[in-house]
């Protein structure tokens, strides 16, 4: 479905992410998606939306730790993308479940709006995935979700 038109349905914000999971998915592959939104004055992200409903919850709420990985990702708005086991395993505390799905690379995009990050789109497949052209693709498409993140329909961290 094409972002723009499943953006405009209502059923907000699960139908721009149903459409955003299927973007991503056709233009550069994931065998894990989840939308986290961010509260760096909670410090802690809320996942809203995941491709897993059992392993990962809509709901989660995951503390933040100040890592060169929350640095990058949530301070400077820098996309993150990791390309083995060994990072999954050094930047993920739930490194187990991540590596039983059989996925072993991410990249996570930051949702930005005005100079912040409202949250981040995370893309999870196997080992060697996901390379520096998928970041410049997926930034394009995670900023869709920037309207569901501003929007009071998406739960905040702090509420969770």
């Amino acid at each position: 479905m094409n972002l723009a038109w499943a953006q405009a349905l209502p059923g907000q914000p699960a139908t721009l992410f149903q459409a955003l999971q299927a973007a991503m998915g056709a233009e550069i592959g994931h065998r894990l998606f989840t939308i986290m939104r961010h509260d760096a004055g909670a410090g802690r992200n809320a996942r809203i939306h995941s491709s897993h409903q059992q392993q990962y919850p809509v709901g989660g709420a995951k503390p933040l730790r100040p890592t060169a990985w929350t640095q990058q990702l949530l301070v400077e708005g820098r996309p993150f993308i990791g390309q083995d086991a060994d990072t999954i395993r050094a930047t993920f505390a739930d490194h187990a479940t991540i590596l039983a799905l059989g996925c072993e690379s991410v990249l996570n995009l930051p949702v930005l709006w005005n100079g912040r990050v409202l949250g981040t789109v995370n893309l999870l497949h196997r080992a060697g995935h996901y390379v520096p052209h998928h970041a410049r693709i997926g930034m394009a498409l995670a900023a869709w979700a920037a309207p569901a993140l501003l929007d009071g329909a998406c739960p905040s961290p702090a509420s969770l």
